[in-house]
Parts: C-alpha cells; sequence; structure tokens
C-alpha cells in the first residue's frame, strides 16, 4: 500500500484549492459544524429536514431515505420525481447489502428504430420531449419496495409520505434559483398545458418568496398514503397516467404500469487501497466504470503526484478514457443482454487498461483498441440522496427524470412530471445521445428493458465498517464526480468539505476533450497538458445545458464516519445553493 500523503503534500493540495473555494463561496456551503448519530443528505434542505425527522421518530436510514426522495419529488421538480426512476445502494447494520434497480423501462409498444425518421435518421427531439420521450416510471415503487423490505418497521408508510404531502398541500418558499430555473426552462414547460399552468401559472412566474402549492400532487401523495404504491401502478393515479399518455399519444398503458416491478441485484464489490466499496452493477454502467478506473489508479502513488498536477490530470484522464471505451461498447441491460461483467471487472483485464499509457502524449480516443471481443450490433438533472444511522444502516440513492424537468410533461390531475429517460438507449447505433455518449446496439431499445444510465451511488467500507457514502447527479460526469470524491478523501486525506469542493474534470472517450469546472488547473499545467496533445471544453460540456450551474458537475451529496468520534459528517456541495444535510 502507498504512504500516505506527508503533511506537506497536504497543505499543497490544500491550496491549490484556495481560488476554486473562493469561486464557490458565494453558492452557499451547509456543513454541519459537529458531528451527529444520524444524518441525511440532499439536493434540497427541506427534502433532508423531512428524512432527518422521519429518523428522529424512530425511522432508520433507509426510513428516512425514502422520505427523502418523496419529499424532494415536491421541491426540486427538476429531478425529483414520483414519475422518474433510480438506483439505491442499501447496506443493513447486520451487514446485508443489495443493489434496489428501479430504473425506468421502455413501454410495451416501444420498438427498436421510434426515433428515426423515413430516412432512417435519429430525430433527437423524438426521445427528450413531449409523450414518446418517457419509460415507465420506477420510483414510487423502489422506495416502497425499500421501505417495506429494509426499514425499520418504527414507522408507518402514511407518517413517511406525511412530510412530502404537507410540503405539497401548504406549499414552500420559492427560492431564487427556483424562480430562475423555472423561468430559464418556461419555454419547453409552457409546450404541456399542464405544465405551464402548475410550474408557470400560465405565464404568470414564480417570484422568489412566493410560495408554491401543488394540489394535484398533494391529491396523488394523500393517494399513495392511503393505498401505497398500488395507487400509482393499478389505482387512480395509474388510471390518471395512462389517460394522459392516450391523450397526448404516448405509449404507457394500464398493462405497462401494472406490470412495473423493481430489480434487486448483486451490488458490485470492490477494493481500493484498503478500503471496500459498494457500488451499483448494470444497467448502470458507474459501478464497472468506477471499479475500473480505481483498479488501473492503484499502481500509482497519486500523492507523489500532488492534486490537479499535470501527472495527475494525465493519468487520471487517461483512466477514464478507458472505462468510458468500455461502456460505450459493453453496456446494456442485463435482463436483455449478457454484460460481460466479469471480464470487465477481471483484475487482469483491469491491469492492462493502461498499458498503452505513455506519460508524455495523450491517446486518440478514435485509435483506442478494440478490448474485449466485439459484442453484437443520459441528463444532467438527476438528484442524489443519502442517509445514515447510529446503527450503521446506510442507503444510498440516485434518481432521475433524465433531463431538467424530464419531458417536460405533466401528468394532468396527478401534478407530477414524467421522465424523458427514453433518451438514454441507443436510438441508433454510432449517433450521440443528449449527453454526448456513444452507445452501442447492447443498449438498444426493447419493450420492458431499462436503459443504460451513469447512475453510481457507492458506498465505502474501512475495516468492514462504513467510512463514506457518496454520490452525484450529472449524466456521465456522476461517474467521475464520485470518482475525484472518493480519490480526494482515500489517496490525498482531504477533509470531507475540502474534497468536495475541488473542482472537477471529466473525459468519456468522446468527445475526445477534458471537460472541466474553472480553475481546475493552472495556466500553466493546462498549457503543459496541451503540449501531451489534450483539449479542453470549459463550464457548458453538453448542448442541452443552459443555466448558470452548467459550468460546475453535479452536486454530490456525502456522508463520512469520522474516524475519531464515530460521528457522522454530512456535506452538501455548495455547487447547490439549496442542498443541505440535516442530522442530530
Amino acid at each position: 500500500m502507498n504512504a500516505a500523503p506527508s503533511p506537506s503534500a497536504r497543505i499543497r493540495a490544500g491550496l491549490a484549492l484556495g481560488l476554486s473555494l473562493m469561486l464557490l463561496a458565494p453558492l452557499g456551503a451547509r456543513v454541519p459544524t459537529e458531528g451527529s448519530q444520524a444524518m441525511v443528505v440532499s439536493a434540497h434542505h427541506l427534502a433532508s429536514e423531512a428524512g432527518k425527522d422521519i429518523m428522529r421518530q424512530g425511522g432508520n436510514a433507509i426510513d428516512g431515505a425514502v422520505a427523502t426522495g418523496f419529499a424532494l419529488a415536491v421541491v426540486l421538480p427538476r429531478a425529483g420525481n414520483l414519475g422518474g426512476g433510480g438506483f439505491m445502494i442499501i447496506r443493513t447494520a447486520d451487514g446485508r447489502e443489495t443493489a434496489l434497480d428501479f430504473r425506468e423501462v421502455a413501454p410495451a409498444a416501444a420498438t427498436r428504430d421510434m426515433y428515426l425518421d423515413e430516412a432512417g435518421n435519429a430525430v433527437a427531439q423524438r426521445s427528450r420531449q413531449g409523450y414518446l420521450a418517457n419509460g415507465v416510471p420506477g420510483t414510487v415503487a423502489g422506495l416502497e419496495h425499500a421501505f417495506r423490505n429494509y426499514g425499520s418497521g418504527r414507522v408507518s408508510w402514511s407518517e413517511i409520505i406525511e412530510p412530502s404531502r404537507r410540503l405539497a398541500a401548504e406549499g414552500f418558499p420559492v427560492s431564487a434559483t427556483l424562480a430562475q430555473h423555472l423561468s430559464a426552462h418556461a419555454e419547453r414547460l409552457s409546450a404541456n398545458p399542464a405544465s405551464r399552468r402548475i410550474f408557470l401559472r400560465d405565464g404568470e412566474l414564480y417570484q422568489a418568496g412566493e410560495v408554491f402549492r401543488q394540489p394535484e400532487l398533494a391529491a396523488t401523495l394523500t393517494r399513495l398514503q392511503n393505498h401505497g404504491a398500488a395507487d400509482f401502478y393499478r389505482g387512480e393515479t395509474a388510471r390518471l397516467i395512462a389517460e394522459d399518455q392516450a391523450q397526448g399519444g404516448g405509449l404507457i398503458t394500464l398493462a405497462d404500469l401494472a406490470a412495473y416491478q423493481p430489480v434487486e441485484r448483486l451490488p458490485i464489490r470492490g477494493d481500493y487501497r484498503g478500503h471496500v466499496f459498494i457500488t451499483m452493477p448494470p444497467p448502470s454502467s458507474g459501478g464497472i466504470a468506477l471499479q475500473q478506473i480505481l483498479g488501473t489508479l492503484e499502481a500509482y502513488d497519486l500523492a507523489e503526484l500532488r492534486l490537479h498536477s499535470t501527472a495527475y490530470i494525465h493519468l487520471v484522464t487517461e483512466a477514464m478514457r478507458r472505462a468510458f471505451h468500455d461502456r460505450a461498447r459493453y453496456l446494456g441491460d442485463p435482463d436483455f443482454y449478457d454484460v460481460p461483467a466479469a471480464e470487465l471487472t477481471d483484475p487482469a483485464y483491469v491491469a492492462q487498461m493502461l498499458a498503452d499509457f505513455n506519460p508524455q502524449q495523450a491517446s486518440v480516443s478514435a485509435e483506442l483498441r478494440p478490448g474485449l471481443a466485439p459484442t453484437p450490433a443520459e441528463a444532467t438533472e438527476t438528484t442524489h440522496f443519502a442517509a445514515m444511522d447510529a446503527e450503521g444502516n446506510i442507503a444510498t440513492s440516485t434518481y432521475t427524470l433524465n433531463g431538467n424537468y424530464g419531458n417536460s410533461v405533466t401528468v394532468e390531475g396527478a401534478g407530477f412530471l414524467m421522465n424523458n429517460e427514453m433518451d438514454d438507449f441507443t436510438a441508433k447505433v454510432g449517433v450521440k445521445n443528449m449527453f454526448g455518449l456513444m452507445q452501442s446496439a447492447a443498449n438498444a431499445i426493447a419493450p420492458g428493458k431499462r436503459p443504460l444510465s451513469s447512475m453510481t451511488p457507492t458506498i465505502v467500507l474501512k475495516d468492514g465498517q462504513p467510512f463514506l457514502t457518496t454520490g452525484a447527479p450529472g449524466g456521465p460526469t456522476i461517474i467521475t464526480s464520485v470518482l475525484q470524491v472518493i480519490l480526494n478523501v482515500i489517496d490525498f486525506q482531504l477533509p470531507l468539505t475540502v474534497a468536495v469542493d475541488a473542482p472537477r474534470f471529466h473525459h468519456q472517450w468522446q468527445p475526445d476533450r477534458i471537460a472541466h469546472e474553472p480553475f481546475f488547473a493552472s495556466p500553466d499545467t493546462l498549457e503543459q497538458l496541451r503540449e501531451k496533445g489534450h483539449a479542453f471544453a470549459l463550464r457548458r460540456l453538453y448542448a442541452h445545458e443552459s443555466n448558470r450551474m452548467a459550468r460546475y458537475f453535479g452536486d454530490t451529496q456525502s456522508i463520512m464516519v469520522d474516524p475519531a468520534t464515530g460521528l457522522l459528517l454530512g456535506v452538501s456541495d455548495r455547487r447547490n445553493p439549496l442542498a443541505a444535510p440535516a442530522g442530530y
């Protein structure tokens, strides 16, 4: 094992971050000043408080996370959702581990070429906007499954839903961030009458400080309180979804909803410098990519290279490039395609991924070797939340509508937005999706299939005990954001606040460039990297991003166990001014 970084190395790393911290400071970090016995982190302070209150009532971390997920559906409409789907990694106090997959699925009427025009060309808007863009939602089924199977039994389902129902019925103050975000996406939301009425007040846009009430959503949550997920998939809410889909030309039917089931999968488990990480298997690409990148980097002394030095950025970029190359070629829904997960994560295969690494020269993405034998012929508006309790239970979840406000369609009479997750499928091999990702036929559309995802909720153990959990939104940058938090904590031994604040960079094989946040490296470092053959993209990585936060990569939500006291430290990324941890 490599030696820990010296105090001087840590000081240098801290100084290197100074400018970025000054830049982020106006966005407003929210970090408890002291450790806690129970902690929730999420992208909105009201949702974190909802989860904390449930744990105060006797619930465990899984109960707290489920309550937080429902509350985010009210207070974070761009990403929090009832009409989307996601993943959750659960580890109970007695050591049980599971990867809960509640990803959306393609409707039964979906076809492989449904987004191609008569000439065989992919029509991007068909998979991103409007009724054809949505898959069958999984969030409600997934959160209920987590509660029923891993909750404490000390709080009721009705109590879990109550905070979100109350926030929808009584309302909450509109923040400047929400007001600006709704205004920025007014054109898209205006295309759907229900979205225009609820989120834009038919043109009288919400202003900061006003109270935002959602009575239709409150009624939906009341039905969920009374009837559970059965209402969403077979009851009144299901009827509203199916009727709205039929009216708008969508494909989701009552049969599609009734057939939906979340799936428990075996988590990916890996080792890195004496730590064990537990993360998501396919249809997430994040776990395999994370295991590959960490596996290739373990052979190098990153602390000796120094954080954000030329050598460090060059090395980590090359590891990212190769992992995303494999993502594009080999990954899809394991229920429909034999994903070569064991081969991709085999230590011998991972060890040779950087065999052709040249410290002096960047690789060319288009010239990467094939790797394994050829196989047969995502949105930034995701959000992450997590909870940990004193008993050692952990639930860490990333869920999504895919793009901002999903497909912009609000279910008439039900008050919630639907996803545009169908864009995560391969509409046509060789054509990029909304995140610029190239994907293979392994991820082609098929009825009942789950699209490939980058969501990477992750738990890290140290000496067999919970040490860290982290996750992020951000399309493919989810993987590299989670990676960099882990590297900053383990390799550079940075305090969690600084590890989260550190500027991030990202490479996803194609496009062949390093995307990065402002001030992630000095001008001299950037010039040295250019001399090695690297190209750069600052701020907006994807054409669909239009808000001011697009210059930053996903707001991570993290909880860490203080090794000295055993208390919990929650850090909500200051990249999101609404995010906050809540603990007691």
